[in-house]
């Protein structure tokens, strides 16, 4: 995977801290950040969401650091930023469904974590700190696309944490001249994203209910959209954001590719891909969902020069070659 080189700096005398780095979207800006010879990648993560799997096959690679722990404890935070240049802050629990189940836990990593690694970053005097955000942050926002500046009410207590993420960034920004970028990822989808548990993301889910031969179930109609991204797409975004050179406030931006696309084309390309033909089951909407996402991409490009270059059907095509090789 990446093929594409996408920045020119030489990296090797650089020390980036991954949090969340067993998870989906960090272990890939690992694999990322050790092809290109970066001279010290370290990942800080509890395992409790992400996995072993995810870094096994970084393990002998001397560049390779893991410190098992929990972004929860801050002298944990501080002893993982010690020497780190560079910080794509990845750790979160992820999932509206989850945090309407459980808001107290989801408030505690996503906003207490949050502010550890904030807090650790500032003092060790990092180069560049960036966060996942999220498109959660749109709420009730009606219009498409959607726009950085113009949001709408939470729907639900994970919009919250990320939204209170960037409420922080921008008050370290002006208070302490701590500037980061935060990304409000749309969708993302790819190799290592985990198909198991109560809340997986509907394309593993698609995917493993295809290989299976089931048919999936689809919460409402089907006609729901949402503007899915290839997490190639969104590690060119995090490498490009982490190596910008001037950044004189905080500022969030939307990664995502800029295209709608619902549930139904949705499965119905995953069926071509699997050379299957099968109708999916229909259910009730779940609580907290929007009907409708697609992203404004124009202030990513001009700020970090953000081009995605994967588009959605041909990272259908790459996801489920990588499921069917993971499965073997």
């Amino acid at each position: 995977m990446y093929t594409h080189n996408y920045h020119r700096k030489d990296l090797s005398n650089d020390r980036f801290l991954i949090t969340g780095g067993a998870g989906f979207i960090g272990s890939n800006i690992v694999e990322y950040l050790l092809k290109y010879g970066a001279g010290k990648v370290r990942v800080l993560d509890n395992l409790s969401t992400g996995s072993m799997d995810n870094l096994k096959n970084f393990k002998n690679n001397p560049a390779f650091e893991l410190i098992e722990g929990d972004i929860r404890d801050i002298d944990t935070c501080r002893l993982a930023l010690e020497g780190i240049n560079y910080v794509a802050h990845q750790a979160a629990l992820g999932s509206v469904p989850r945090s309407i189940n459980d808001p107290i836990t989801t408030n505690e990593v996503n906003i207490g974590g949050f502010l550890n690694v904030l807090v650790a970053a500032r003092d060790t005097g990092v180069k560049r700190m960036l966060y996942a955000a999220s498109s959660s942050t749109y709420g009730d926002q009606p219009d498409l696309p959607k726009v950085e500046d113009k949001i709408g009410n939470p729907l639900s207590p994970y919009a919250v944490t990320k939204y209170v993420n960037e409420l922080y960034a921008d008050v370290f920004s002006r208070t302490y001249d701590f500037h980061t970028i935060g990304l409000r990822y749309f969708n993302v989808f790819g190799p290592r994203q985990n198909p198991q548990g109560p809340y997986a993301a509907v394309i593993p889910l698609f995917i493993q209910s295809a290989l299976s031969h089931e048919a999936p179930y689809i919460n409402g109609d089907g006609e729901h959209s949402r503007d899915f991204t290839f997490v190639e797409n969104v590690v060119q975004a995090n490498i490009r954001a982490l190596l910008i050179e001037d950044l004189p406030h905080h500022d969030v931006i939307n990664i995502a590719f800029g295209q709608r696309t619902t549930l139904n084309q949705l499965w119905k390309r995953i069926n071509e891909i699997a050379g299957i033909d099968l109708a999916p089951h229909y259910r009730p909407e779940r609580k907290g969902d929007v009907k409708h996402s697609l992203a404004s991409i124009g202030k990513a490009k001009k700020l970090i020069g953000y081009e995605p270059r994967i588009t959605v059907m041909d990272g259908l095509q790459m996801a489920v070659e990588w499921y069917k090789q993971s499965a073997l």
